[in-house]
């Protein structure tokens, strides 16, 4: 996938927290503790640096929901993620994002933090992101 379609494919995934733009995921992939894990429905974004993992985003199409894509991106990014040395992976959910908490909550996050007011919907209200975690094994 190049900047464009990861960039179209996040626009229609995502209002709260706005989409990523071309240039933000041009700017992304050019960094080196920066991967992409893709399938023909999605893309999971993250980078893994010191020991650590962050997922950055997770974009699956509307339209292709719930056919198992985003737990097979999952596990492509925590596979990856173990390849780059991290231990721990980190993760920021929107609070009111009931979809994605139950898919990280099924792949063994657990809430660790949570930053009040952190996301602005389209409307101008705040809602919080809640900060999860997960331990990754090698075996």
């Amino acid at each position: 996938m190049t900047p464009a379609d990861l960039a179209a494919l996040h626009g229609r995934c995502f209002v709260t927290p706005r989409p990523f733009s071309e240039p933000e995921f041009a700017a992304l992939l050019d960094t080196s503790s920066v991967f992409l894990c893709t399938t023909a429905h999605g893309f999971a974004l993250g980078r893994a640096l010191a020991g650590e993992a962050e997922l950055l985003t997770l974009a699956v199409d509307p339209d292709a929901r719930r056919q198992g894509t985003g737990r097979r991106l999952m596990a492509g990014f925590h596979d990856n993620a173990i390849q780059r040395g991290a231990e721990t992976v980190f993760l920021e959910v929107a609070e009111d994002n009931a979809a994605a908490r139950a898919l990280y909550t099924a792949c063994g996050y657990v809430e660790v933090g949570r930053r009040k007011a952190y996301y602005r919907h389209p409307d101008g209200s705040r809602v919080d992101a809640l900060v999860m975690q997960k331990a990754l094994s090698a075996a």
